[in-house]
């Protein structure tokens, strides 16, 4: 009796045999509240060639999608286009099941899975722009060092115009679905900016320079096909468009509050903060880390051109919550931001110190100093948290 596992076609010759997670909820600290998806792509050529592999414990609803196409063990390359494990942890399994002729990777992957795993197979590294024949069907490959590890690469089929992309042009999304077309068009915006913010923001540098590459190379897509999320077969020129809006980082008219409170002081000097900004004419999200999480507040900063960041001071340091956000942040690298702290304390006060010293090593611009008061703010503080908000926004305009 055939199990439920299916492949679904991508092209003639192009099957997805990837699996579904709907239970993640935690991608190293970045919240994945609808699930994700580990692609694999089986290609149907002369040579049958399974381009990345899924996470260990998914091991069996791979194989059982492969087979819904194809006896397995007639597969005969193993394409890795990144060694993180999400996308490598069957590996060891699979290549004792099928036993290819050869598994392929780039320079930097293939010392990389030796190092990950015991394989008793050879691993045979790929050059940048280095094309692999499968017979009736062409691979060429791009390298992506640091897109998002210094392994990475894509795997472009060139009789399909299909771009294996890895991790790039991929969302955190469990679905049934596919492809993008088949998808609510407001979730898929929304997941595949999470994405970038949370992924790929520190490297956006790096990804202005692939796009370069890629549009300088004269590729053209008929499908993207990335290692999480939908395939794109609809809006790809839309999900590249995006990536270089993202990584521009260009400032616009929207400020980001986010803050701890104790006895609601600090949130206090929040809501006044943000009062000014508004007048100021941005758009603002005002985000208490008692309720949001950390990878909320990355997702607004991403088309944002401000941020005030206020905590007040337990123990002579920061909330640890705020800590947290922060150290988030400082390793994610948002660029072309104008900032401020806040907050109030009991007796020692050096919350609003330890901020900006964060904000600084960030390279923010201050939009002056931080405001910190004792114990409750008063009216007369309150005005100049609002007076803060406003000049922030008329920092912001002048860059616009």
């Amino acid at each position: 009796m055939m199990g439920p596992y299916k492949a679904v076609r991508v092209t003639e010759d192009v099957w997805w045999v990837g699996a579904i997670d709907w239970n993640i909820r935690d991608f190293h600290g970045y919240t994945t509240r609808r699930g994700s998806t580990y692609n694999a792509y089986l290609v149907m050529a002369d040579k049958i060639t399974l381009i990345d592999t899924v996470k260990a414990p998914f091991l069996e609803e791979m194989i059982a999608r492969i087979a819904s196409v194809v006896e397995p063990a007639k597969i005969d390359y193993i394409v890795s286009n990144h060694s993180e494990m999400d996308h490598s942890g069957c590996l060891p399994e699979i290549i004792a099941a099928v036993k290819p002729e050869k598994v392929f990777a780039s320079a930097v992957g293939t010392r990389t899975l030796r190092e990950l795993f015991p394989l008793d197979r050879e691993l045979v590294p790929v050059r940048d722009g280095e094309t692999l024949s499968l017979g009736n069907r062409t691979l060429t490959f791009m390298e992506t060092r640091m897109l998002h590890w210094p392994d990475s690469m894509f795997a472009y089929l060139n009789e399909e115009q299909l771009l294996f992309s890895q991790d790039a042009f991929g969302m955190h999304l469990a679905s049934l679905e596919r492809f993008d077309d088949e998808l609510d068009p407001a979730v898929l915006a929304y997941e595949a900016a999470t994405y970038y913010a949370n992924i790929l923001l520190p490297y956006s540098p790096l990804v202005l320079k692939l796009l370069e590459k890629v549009a300088a190379a004269g590729l053209s897509f008929r499908l993207i096909a990335p290692d999480h999320g939908p395939i794109w077969r609809k809006d790809m020129a839309g999900i590249v468009e995006r990536y270089r809006k993202w990584a521009a980082q260009k400032p616009t008219a929207k400020a980001v509050v986010f803050y701890a409170t104790m006895w609601h002081s600090t949130e206090k000097m929040a809501r006044a903060i943000s009062e000014g900004l508004a007048a100021g004419g941005l758009h603002v999200k005002l985000l208490s880390m008692d309720k949001a999480h950390r990878s909320d507040v990355a997702y607004e900063i991403l088309d944002a051109g401000a941020i005030a960041v206020g905590s007040p001071t337990l123990n002579n340091h920061l909330l640890p919550n705020m800590a947290d956000i922060l150290t988030y942040l400082r390793g994610l690298k948002p660029r072309n931001l104008v900032g401020a702290a806040f907050g109030s304390y009991g007796w020692s006060g050096e919350a609003v110190k330890e901020i900006e010293e964060i904000l600084a090593s960030m390279k923010i611009e201050p939009a002056g100093e931080g405001i910190s008061v004792k114990n409750v703010p008063d009216g007369g503080v309150l005005l100049r948290c609002y007076e803060l908000g406003l000049k922030m926004a008329e920092m912001v305009g002048a860059r616009l």
